[in-house]
């Protein structure tokens, strides 16, 4: 009997234990299967949300924890909430991990002409297009020149002279921008700001001198030239864009062994290169062959190593010839030479003044104006006279989007509005 209670007990035990077993078995199962709900929860959170409707910041934000490159455009909305998405390029639900850049349109909300008006917004105002040369390395006192001028004409600046230079634009309010997108009408200075154009001539070698490689073989700049003292600036002032182009003669930047890099790591970096001739040569005073010859040089030599990158711009040496009507200046804008046929859209002079806005019906890019980056005490076109004759009211002031013109109502007449960009007036 006490065997019989024995077992009886024995096999109590026995279903006791699987019965737990049974339970904590089907415990870990649930468990399993909500964290496998969980999992898939998460995954559906790694793709991307519909973004429309969400403020700008959100969004920043969010790209920002997601390492995705973030483009926003800003168009006027008279529906959609100022600093609203109104679209995004990634459909919603795609999987973050396969997006690297997204690009947004965010509203600007309506259009508010009082603000524009009080703000000054004038974007048929006139652009400076800012004439350099050569950095030397003096220091402004011992040149014995005026201001920050090496030589007496002022074609050559100094180092310290170059970075007021680059300070006072800032300060006043100046943006830079590409040659090339003044030319064809994109104007991406922000709000409130003012374009400004810096180019250089002759490829002098301290436009960029480089004074050595790195152990991985990229150039090393001398902080003193004009591109060192670029990029300095561009590190103290990140809120900004940085931006020169710079025109060439045949032997490029004056530096054999480092020519070639020196043109890649420009066009990598934001610099833009053009046209000077081969020898500097005096347009006027040469053959219509010989003028051909000279500008089919530099393209050939340019495309052998940034093929399509540079610009087809040409800088005229000493301004030459200084009328459109000369016989020679239609091989400026159209060169053959050696069976090959070289299409050039835009010539720049020595010039003097601000060049009208390219929204202006009198806008002409095959002949443009350009300003000495010199000092002259206020003096025949100086950095000063120049400044001061762009005072409110005559200079460029931007609405911050490229894709409008504002404008008065009263300059509708001398618009012309070859890119078909929307037109808004106060």
């Amino acid at each position: 009997m006490g065997n019989l209670n024995k077992k009886k007990n024995n096999s109590f035990i026995v279903l006791l234990v699987v019965f737990i077993i049974v339970l904590i078995m089907g415990v870990v199962v649930y468990k399993l299967m909500n964290g496998k709900e969980s999992t898939t929860e998460i995954v559906k959170e790694k793709t991307i949300s519909n973004l429309v409707g969400k403020t700008v910041s959100e969004v920043e934000k969010y790209m920002k924890e997601n390492n995705i490159i973030l483009n926003i455009d800003y168009v006027y909305s008279d529906d959609v909430e100022k600093d609203e998405v109104i679209e995004q390029s990634v459909n919603e639900g795609t999987k973050l991990e396969d997006i690297k850049e997204l690009n947004i349109t965010v509203s600007k909300g309506k259009i508010d002409k009082e603000k524009l008006k009080s703000d000054n917004i004038n974007e048929l105002g006139n652009v400076p297009v800012m004439m350099y040369h050569g950095i030397r390395e003096k220091t402004s006192s011992s040149t014995g020149t005026i201001g920050g001028n090496v030589d007496k004409d002022g074609y050559n600046r100094t180092p310290d002279a170059f970075r007021k230079d680059l300070e006072f634009y800032y300060e006043n309010g100046y943006e830079m921008i590409r040659l090339d997108d003044y030319i064809n009408g994109i104007i991406k200075a922000s709000y409130g700001k003012s374009p400004i154009v810096l180019t250089f001539d002759d490829g002098n070698e301290d436009n960029i001198k480089v004074t050595g490689l790195d152990s991985d073989g990229n150039i090393i700049i001398d902080p003193n030239s004009a591109v060192g003292i670029l990029e300095e600036f561009k590190k103290k002032h990140p809120d900004t864009t940085v931006t020169a182009t710079f025109f060439v003669n045949g032997g490029i930047f004056n530096q054999s062994e480092y020519n070639d890099k020196i043109l890649k790591w420009m066009v990598d970096n934001g610099y833009d290169i053009g046209n000077h001739t081969k020898t500097h040569l005096d347009i006027k005073k040469s053959s219509g062959e010989k003028v051909q010859m000279e500008i089919a040089y530099v393209y050939d030599e340019l495309e052998k190593v940034i093929p399509e990158k540079y610009v087809n711009i040409i800088a005229l040496p000493f301004g030459s010839p200084y009328v459109k009507t000369h016989d020679n200046f239609k091989y400026v804008l159209n060169t053959s030479y050696n069976g090959k046929e070289y299409v050039t859209e835009a010539a720049l002079r020595v010039g003097w003044e601000p060049e009208v806005s390219p929204f202006n019906k009198d806008f002409d890019k095959t002949f443009l104006k350009r300003c000495r980056a010199y000092d002259n005490n206020g003096k025949e076109f100086d950095i000063d006279m120049v400044f001061n004759k762009l005072l409110v009211g005559k200079k460029y002031v931007s609405d911050g989007d490229e894709n409008t013109v504002v404008i008065k109502e009263s300059d509708v007449s001398k618009v012309n509005n070859n890119n078909n960009l929307k037109l808004i007036t106060y």
